[in-house]
């Protein structure tokens, strides 16, 4: 089982995106050729955003690394990245069951109306399976991590569902679709509160600043583009000791600007991928249960937080914050990670956030600065655990993607820093059947609120239906 599911993993979302659209468009009732060139198209569009990553990474790597050397900034928790964290997750039992498990308790969600979500965004499965490994490997039990693993994704499903609505009125085009994936759904109860707590201080409500509205304040200054190549130069000259140095290394430093601009500008050109080749699918969803279900409350396709995350509020925020966090991890008492191979998901804490700030700057700001304080402790408190698990896997396998360096505890920002990951592994490690018992009624509550939610709207929608018969007749 291990080495199936491995298999459709490792062929990636770039190949499997064509397979499972076009099958989907089939069941849906659209043309084989629509429906494949639906799946190539955001096949290409994850083909893009890794490349666009790969920049990032690739370019940012080095000069982070050298303002660490320079300026003795090394913590004591490695940061792995997320292909660490990936390959932890798969290489378990859990993990190598995690794709027909959770499959199958969507199917019963939805037979149950405990959920509108159909999650067919299979390659972060991962993150189910990492919570699933940890306490896996915390417990020695792999009841208890699959427990912790369903319990995860019961609850992301139900996020999912309740931010859809925000989620598709914020972000044009995106009808039909939620986002079912842990680590930003982690984030979106944190969105809610600090943009109510926010609102309340007089002055804060009314401080409207949008990525739009920047650029038109701002000028060029606030272009995603321009502060992309403006932190990029900034970074450059921290890796240099003197003025003179600074001149040595001119070409270099303009290099990693324009790097750090391209980024910006390229993100969201690959994103439009995205929309155009779930388009198509979408509205033929919507037909067809339109169609079928007459009154119905819709479902949405679960897909990736890729297909959003160049909304210039997420690039601008996502850039600001890179710096901020370095600072904060060398600042903070008690944190022992600092982040740098993870720097590259700062992207995805924020496509479920915008929708609860509309975009505002200045509140997604604020809400990237908490968690991003709290996922610093959080990876913090997993690297034992974390560490536990990556040293076993290698001694397995031999995969250099969870080799620690001598010396130090592994981590990873991305899910090993969601709030959702943390509490789960949290309860179930300190409270063993107590935890459970909470982590039972808690998420018994919340789909018992989801299905009332979702039947409620069910009888409006059939009423609206029925009162439009009438008034015709």
């Amino acid at each position: 089982m291990e080495q199936v599911f491995s298999y459709i993993i490792g062929l990636g979302a770039a190949v499997m995106m064509p397979v499972i659209f076009t099958v989907l468009g089939l069941c849906i009732g659209i043309s084989f050729g629509k429906a494949l060139m639906s799946g190539l198209k955001v096949g290409v569009g994850f083909i893009g955003l890794s490349i666009v990553t790969a920049l990032l990474t690739s370019a940012l790597g080095p000069a982070l690394n050298d303002v660490v050397d320079i300026y003795h900034l090394q913590l004591h928790v490695f940061d792995m990245g997320w292909p660490a964290a990936a390959a932890v997750a798969y290489n378990t039992a859990v993990g190598a069951f995690i794709i027909p498990v959770c499959l199958g308790v969507n199917i019963v969600m939805l037979l149950i109306k405990a959920t509108r979500t159909v999650n067919i965004d299979l390659w972060n499965y991962w993150h189910f399976a990492f919570i699933g490994a940890i306490i896996y490997f915390a417990s020695d039990s792999l009841a208890w991590g699959f427990f912790g693993a369903i319990i995860c994704y019961i609850i992301t499903l139900i996020i999912a569902d309740m931010t859809a609505k925000h989620f598709q009125t914020f972000y044009k085009d995106m009808e039909g679709i939620s986002i079912p994936q842990p680590f930003c759904a982690g984030f979106a109860p944190f969105a809610w509160v600090i943009n109510k707590g926010l609102d309340m201080i007089p002055g804060i409500g009314r401080l409207e600043i949008d990525a739009e509205g920047m650029k038109r304040k701002f000028g060029i200054l606030g272009e995603p583009l321009f502060l992309g190549v403006i932190v990029g130069i900034g970074i450059g000259c921290l890796t240099c000791t003197s003025g003179a140095e600074i001149v040595d290394k001119i070409p270099y430093i303009l290099g990693l600007g324009i790097k750090m601009g391209a980024v910006m500008e390229l993100i969201p050109r690959v994103t439009v991928l995205f929309i155009e080749g779930l388009k198509p699918i979408s509205d033929a969803t919507r037909q067809l249960i339109a169609r079928k279900f007459k009154g119905a409350d819709g479902l949405n396709i679960g897909m990736s937080p890729a297909l959003v995350i160049g909304h210039p509020t997420t690039l601008v925020v996502s850039l600001l914050l890179i710096p901020v966090a370095l600072a904060l991890a060398v600042v903070l008492p008690g944190n022992q990670f600092l982040p740098l191979a993870s720097l590259a998901g700062m992207f995805y804490v924020f496509p479920l956030v915008l929708p609860f700030t509309k975009g505002n700057v200045f509140k997604t700001f604020v809400v990237g600065l908490v968690v991003l304080v709290l996922s610093l402790y959080m990876v913090t408190n997993l690297a034992p655990w974390f560490t536990l698990a990556a040293k076993d896997v290698y001694a397995v396998t031999g995969d250099t993607a969870v080799a620690i360096p001598e010396g130090f505890n592994g981590g990873s920002l991305d899910f090993a820093g969601s709030p959702l990951a943390w509490v789960i592994f949290r309860i179930t490690e300190n409270l063993k059947w107590i935890g459970a018992g909470i982590l039972v009624v808690l998420t018994m509550g919340l789909m018992w609120l989801n299905r009332v939610k979702i039947i409620r709207n069910e009888r409006l929608m059939q009423q609206r239906h029925s009162d439009s018969i009438q008034s015709e007749e």
